[in-house]
């Protein structure tokens, strides 16, 4: 299990397009292969012929994938990227939380009456 999903906001801390502080959307997750889309990062140009649908062809601006590795969960109370750990809350339910302030940063799992305070 990687530790950021669709639709988080991440961090990339390596390569050309890492910027401190600056928050960008996870648009895809390749789990196989582990790597992501981040919105706006690792851009290229695809050449594309004239065709039916394309009649005037072109350049292409897409993402490509990036390394997971490369990036980390963005934390809006420490407005920076962190490190995550998983718990248990008190009504039972899984989630990932910031190791440096401890907020939520959202659910895993549904609530399980296993895990819940007593």
């Amino acid at each position: 299990m990687l530790h950021v999903k669709k639709d988080d906001l991440v961090e990339v801390i390596s390569g050309e397009d890492a910027e401190k502080g600056r928050a960008r959307r996870v648009l895809r997750v390749q789990v196989e292969k582990n790597k992501i889309i981040v919105e706006g990062v690792n851009k290229v140009y695809k050449h594309v012929k004239p065709n039916r649908r394309n009649a005037q062809g072109g350049r292409l601006s897409k993402e490509m994938p990036i390394a997971v590795s490369n990036v980390l969960l963005f934390c809006a109370a420490c407005r920076r990227g962190v490190r995550i750990g998983r718990r248990y809350a008190a009504d039972g339910h899984k989630e990932r939380f910031c190791k440096r302030c401890s907020a939520s940063l959202g659910t895993l799992s549904k609530p399980r009456e296993k895990y819940a305070a007593k």
